[in-house]
């Protein structure tokens, strides 16, 4: 951390960056001429009184308050400890919980719309709603997800995004800070905690085409000296889905916390959900169609695409405790555990596409399946000083374990045939007698640390490294050991960090990750198997500045990853896949009332060194991507703010041959906030449209599987502080 002495408002050095991030954003991001130019075209979130409303922009725009991206916002990152977003060698992006109630979304893809480092994999209501692609690479479904850092098992749960004070997107460094996980990145969801304050709010919302949801937010403390702390939420949400499919959704969180005495504390959380889904539009897989052109897009907003029978039914349950020690005033130490259950019962259609006339095989896939994490993990963190220099410490141990658990005679089978353009009648029932066995423990142990020396008020220097060990036993359905994998290995990070002036970091960093190898879908004809671990090195440049009125990132990327695809129907594991970036981004206040901001992201992806597709696109890696966002408070009616926002998704190539490309597209969304007081109770009422313009779209969902992109939908909601 810098002294005090450095000036808190911008100096001469910040006044001479400002037009330099500011040139690169704007030069780089026709989406943010777009924005300020035409409001009706692009989007986005703030204003002079709530900076923090415009989300996920990897931008921020400091002064009345926080920037909107947040930089300034304390984090704890794993094995980097405690610290401030804006001082983490690493690109991050933060939604905070006023972002995700503007934006009222109802998937991951929705979340991170305005972040043009990810690409909406998603679709609502349904076992993909939680597939994103980061930086070119898919979200890993087994390690990129957690809950205040401690695993959970993501496939088909859609979480309860009321629950959860802030998300975070750390770009790049999971190996490091968590272990094994893609190389993407790792989303980390900050559950609400207990506040000094009490807290009292009820609100009720609409989502088209006949969903209605209740949430409930309490939270206060009690005992001597307010010795004890507890928020609870409390969600329901049921009606009819977009494509006449229906929804039933509950869940509830629990946190709390004590102070036991001076200097120790003990925390709970607690989070369950129940959903029941029917009825979803199917996933289109183009493993084999007939020559390289797809069918027109088709409606993702009827039933014409879904048969009878169609089911996704989940349950997930995370419990963690854990104990904080203040050991003096530069060291404390935590020990926590946490155990998480994610099960599913799905019964899916998939559309084997057969020609560009729309003809497709239709295929039914029905099982259970379930994963269950169990994590302990200790971790010491302080401050100290040796001669001249200040070390930021942080050193710790864990161990985790994860069993994966599949049917034991899940059934895929063919039942029938169809066109894209005339509704499906093939009828598929699920089995009710579907059993499972564990079809793989997988445990990890590592010790880890980290130094942060600062050598004066401007430079530091990031060292750190996490030894993991890896051991995956697989095992048939008569529970006989069928496959082990054992592997050790040392992920080590380094950063050199610069500060110019107070509100700006430069810096360049080095991050290698490991990540379990990919499991074979229903697809593939090595289905069932589970590949070996990956290994990926990152090369990052950036800086992040966060001033008065304005506020910009930046940053150069290259990520070396092990190449997984499909050859001859078998996902394989081959050669290298090369991810190199640029990543701009920027957010100006120019008036009070008006905030407008935009990002931007140049892609280049191939396979390459002794891969079968060498020079070719990396199947789901967009060309670019580009955000737009502009919001206005109405001077003339208090509390009211009006705002759009844009996104451009490039071209993406649907398989590692490159045969089949999808178009890029662009969606347009708008949305209104007005806050006043009812009695004696703030209120604040919301809407929104989302795909304003109800564009019709294939969507990238994974290797050879795309679907129709969700169609236009309207939200409202009221909510209400007691």
């Amino acid at each position: 951390m810098l002294p005090s002495s450095l000036p808190a408002r911008p100096s001469a050095m910040s006044r001479a960056l400002r037009p330099v991030f500011l040139s690169m954003a704007l030069a780089g991001s026709p989406a943010l001429v777009l924005a300020q130019s035409s409001p009706s075209d692009a989007a986005g979130a703030a204003s002079a009184n709530a900076a923090s409303q415009l989300p996920t922009v990897t931008v921020s725009a400091a002064g009345a308050g926080q920037g909107t991206q947040h930089l300034q916002s304390q984090t704890t990152s794993g094995a980097l400890g405690s610290r401030s977003l804006l001082e983490t060698p690493f690109s991050v992006t933060s939604m905070t919980a006023a972002d995700l109630a503007d934006k009222q979304v109802n998937k991951l893809g929705d979340l991170f719309y305005n972040e043009a480092s990810v690409s909406d994999n998603s679709g609502g209501y349904s076992a993909w709603a939680s597939y994103i692609t980061i930086r070119g690479l898919p979200a890993d479904w087994q390690n990129s997800f957690r809950i205040d850092g401690k695993p959970f098992l993501g496939y088909g749960i859609t979480l309860p995004y009321d629950h959860f004070e802030r998300i975070d997107l750390l770009k790049g460094s999971a190996g490091f800070m968590y272990g094994f996980g893609s190389p993407g990145g790792v989303l980390n969801y900050v559950s609400k905690k207990p506040t000094d304050t009490p807290v009292r709010s009820v609100s009720v919302g609409y989502t088209s085409n006949s969903i209605l949801s209740e949430h409930v937010d309490l939270g206060g403390r009690f005992g001597n000296d307010n010795m004890f702390g507890y928020r609870l939420n409390v969600t329901h949400e049921q009606g009819e889905t977009f494509n006449e499919g229906h929804i039933r959704r509950n869940s509830a969180s629990l946190a709390l916390d004590g102070r036991l005495t001076r200097d120790l504390t003990w925390d709970f959380q607690a989070i369950w959900q129940n959903s029941n889904s029917t009825d979803q539009t199917p996933s289109v897989v183009t493993t084999n169609l007939t020559g390289s052109r797809l069918p027109s897009v088709v409606s993702g907003a009827d039933k014409t695409l879904v048969g009878p029978g169609q089911h996704l039914d989940t349950n997930f349950q995370l419990y963690q405790t854990g104990l904080t020690y203040r050991i003096n005033p530069d060291w404390k130490a935590n020990l926590s555990y946490s155990h998480s259950t994610a099960k599913r019962f799905r019964n899916e259609d998939i559309a084997m596409l057969s020609d560009a006339a729309g003809n497709y095989n239709d295929w039914r896939s029905d099982s259970r399946e379930g994963h269950t994490f169990d994590q302990w993990q200790a971790m010491l963190e302080g401050n100290a000083r040796t001669g001249g220099i200040d070390h930021q410490l942080v050193v710790g141990a864990s161990w985790q374990k994860q069993v994966n658990d599949y049917s034991i005679s899940s059934v895929y089978k063919q039942i029938g045939t169809g066109n894209l353009t005339t509704q499906n009648t093939n009828a598929y029932y699920s089995s009710t007698d579907l059993q499972t066995y564990h079809n793989a423990i997988i445990t990890q142990q590592a010790i880890f640390a980290s130094d942060t020396l600062n050598f004066s008020e401007r430079w530091s220097l990031l060292a750190g490294g996490r030894y993991n060990q890896f051991k995956q036993d697989n095992f048939t359905t008569t529970g006989a050991l069928s496959s082990r994998y054992d592997k050790s290995a040392l992920t080590p990070t380094v950063a050199l960090m610069f500060k110019p002036e107070r509100n700006t970091t430069l810096y360049g960093s080095y991050v290698e990750s490991l990540e379990q190898g990919g499991v074979p879908g229903v697809t593939n004809t090595n289905y069932g198997s589970q590949l070996k671990p990956l290994k990926s090195k990152q090369y990052e440049l950036g800086a992040k500045t966060d001033q008065r009125d304005w506020s910009a990132t930046a940053a150069l990327f290259r990520i070396e990853r092990a190449s997984e695809y499909t050859l001859n129907g078998a996902l394989v594991q081959s050669g290298q896949s090369n991810y190199q970036g640029l990543e701009l981004g920027a957010s100006w206040r120019p008036a009070p009332q008006w905030q407008v901001g935009g990002s931007l992201m140049l892609l280049d992806a191939k396979y390459q060194q002794g891969n079968t597709y060498n020079g070719n696109r990396v199947a789901g890696a967009p060309r670019n991507m580009a955000t737009a966002q502009v919001a206005y408070l109405v001077p003339q009616v208090a509390g009211l703010k009006l705002s759009a926002d844009a996104k451009l998704t490039g071209s993406t190539m649907a398989r590692a041959a490159n045969d089949i490309e999808l178009a890029s597209y662009t969606l347009f969304n708008l949305g209104a906030s007005y806050t006043t007081r009812i009695g004696q109770h703030d209120t604040t009422f919301r809407a929104s449209v989302n795909n304003l313009l109800d564009k019709r779209y294939w969507q990238y969902q994974y290797e050879n599987y795309i679907k129709p992109g969700d169609p236009r939908s309207f939200n409202v909601s009221a909510k209400v502080d007691f």
